[in-house]
């Protein structure tokens, strides 16, 4: 009478590594989508501008009013009585109105890029946890994915190299 096999670990990993690269591929294009705009925030691509319209405390200083205002590089230009001139905006200290154009990323890439910029105080940032777990074990589980003596196997093992050893110069440069 003949025993049966179990399954191996690679047959477990490379059916994991196949399943979860299937739910892992609508999360990839996402990132990718959201991380290549964010390449550009600095520019105005894919990007409609608004008037925003915020009541702030009235007398602020322009050092409070730039820390109100939260924007980056923020400098008064000029102030004329009790109006306050920004880049690209106002306040009037004896009303508090502070008047401004913002430039914000068009529908739906604002809510990729959302999903992307998430911090842990964000109740999403567990999906970009597990995310990050998701495609932490896709990378690790390819090595499964031929047996360790084939010539695909070592091809594969360079290109991880090269991939490595990229990416350290990248980050030193």
């Amino acid at each position: 009478m003949e025993e049966k096999k179990g399954k191996s670990l690679h047959y477990y990993m490379r059916s994991l590594h196949r399943d979860l690269g299937y739910l892992a591929f609508g999360l990839m294009v996402i990132y990718a989508l959201s991380g290549s705009i964010l390449l550009y925030r600095n520019t105005d691509f894919m990007k409609k501008e608004a008037v925003v319209e915020r009541q702030l405390k009235p007398g602020l200083s322009d050092e409070e009013l730039g820390r109100e205002m939260r924007m980056r590089e923020f400098k008064v230009a000029k102030t004329e009585g009790d109006v306050v001139y920004f880049q690209n905006g106002t306040y009037n200290k004896a009303s508090g109105m502070a008047s401004y154009k913002q430039k914000d990323v068009i529908f739906p890439f604002n809510k990729f890029i959302n999903f992307h910029k998430s911090i842990s105080s964000n109740k999403m940032h567990w999906f970009n946890l597990i995310s990050g777990f998701i495609f932490l074990f896709l990378a690790v589980s390819s090595l499964w994915m031929f047996k360790p003596n084939t010539k695909t196997f070592k091809r594969g093992m360079v290109f991880t190299a090269v991939g490595i050893v990229l990416t350290i110069i990248v980050l030193m440069i």
